[in-house]
């Protein structure tokens, strides 16, 4: 059965710039998508920054109206039946807000429930059985202010499930978190899904998609450009090897020089203090490794490694084919 169902949905904003001789400029964050989330499922969202994810959540579950297209969750219209919507889901973002920091995690938690609508004679169970399971049992006296993000992330959580939604957005709740908090975070969304909530998640961190999704939808300038298992969306790029770069001081010039030498299928650099990790993917069993070097003359070498692709390295691919890493782009421009 489905629990959310996607078809044609978009969103589209205008804006004026200048003064003399003001324009409407109306830009596309969401172009057409479509995709169906089953029950009990956990879908993941990824895509640079921009590149409609957030849009796309707002709109399932009822904080932004779409332009056009429908959306479904659990048979109810977003865009007619909004009361109906928000009754069934829970919604739960990366960052600090939404929490009372003067007020202890207890409180917090019974100030919501209120809100919730939470049945009084059931609120106490409830609160100490979200407690348990994110991992702030005995915590709970503690106001909000003292916690560490891993913590309060969890909190956002147990804030997001308290009327018992049966689907749940997660919004880059990792964002920000420690390794050790992120896992205890990850462990407590797995734990959803075996209890039966359907989880549409978003996050930057693909170790963290691969793990724990069931199916992933990349989307790139505001279309889904690839959907499938995290097995099947690394199976597009199994026929490449991946060379992983140290350097100091590499600029576009030599990303683009790297980008253009033959065999060679995507070029990402990451910063890393000082260094830039260098990411190549090349064709299976090409041996490129003297060109590579040669493309980076006079830029500093650090170490060289080789290794099988990744989730990551699907996603690299998949984004920089879409001929966008950036998000949605001025679609029209309107004389005043």
């Amino acid at each position: 059965m489905t629990a959310i169902e996607v078809r044609e949905l978009r969103r589209t904003y205008t804006s004026r710039t200048g003064w003399l001789r003001p324009r409407r400029v109306v830009t596309e964050a969401v172009r057409g998508i479509g995709f169906d989330v089953g029950r009990g499922e956990l879908f993941g969202l990824l895509g640079p920054n921009g590149a409609g994810k957030t849009t796309t959540i707002k709109m399932l579950n009822t904080l932004l109206l779409p332009t056009s297209g429908t959306a479904r969750v659990l048979g109810h219209d977003v865009a007619r039946e909004p009361v109906a919507v928000r009754r069934r889901i829970g919604y739960v973002f990366g960052g600090d807000r939404g929490l009372y920091e003067r007020l202890s995690a207890l409180d917090n938690l019974r100030y919501f429930a209120e809100l919730y609508a939470v049945e009084p004679r059931e609120q106490k169970a409830r609160i100490a059985e979200l407690l348990e399971l994110v991992g702030l049992l005995g915590r709970e006296r503690e106001r909000v202010e003292g916690y560490s993000r891993g913590m309060r992330q969890r909190l956002h959580i147990a804030r997001g499930l308290l009327h018992k939604p049966d689907v749940l957005f997660l919004d880059e709740p990792s964002i920000g978190v420690d390794p050790v908090a992120a896992r205890d975070l990850r462990r407590t969304v797995a734990d959803l899904r075996a209890d039966g909530t359907t989880v549409l998640l978003t996050t930057h961190y693909m170790a963290e998609a691969d793990e724990l999704c069931d199916r992933i939808a990349v989307i790139a300038g505001g279309t889904i450009r690839a959907l499938g298992t995290p097995e099947e969306l690394k199976s597009r790029v199994q026929e490449r090897d991946i060379l992983e770069i140290e350097v100091y001081g590499a600029d576009e010039a030599a990303l683009e020089r790297l980008r253009g030498l033959p065999g060679v299928r995507g070029v990402a650099a990451e910063e890393r203090g000082a260094a830039q990790s260098l990411t190549v993917q090349t064709d299976r069993g090409a041996d490129l490794h003297g060109q590579v070097l040669a493309a980076l003359d006079g830029i500093r070498v650090g170490r060289i490694g080789s290794r099988e692709p990744t989730l990551e390295d699907a996603y690299v691919a998949i984004v920089e084919a879409s001929g966008s890493a950036a998000a949605s782009v001025p679609a029209e421009e309107v004389g005043a």
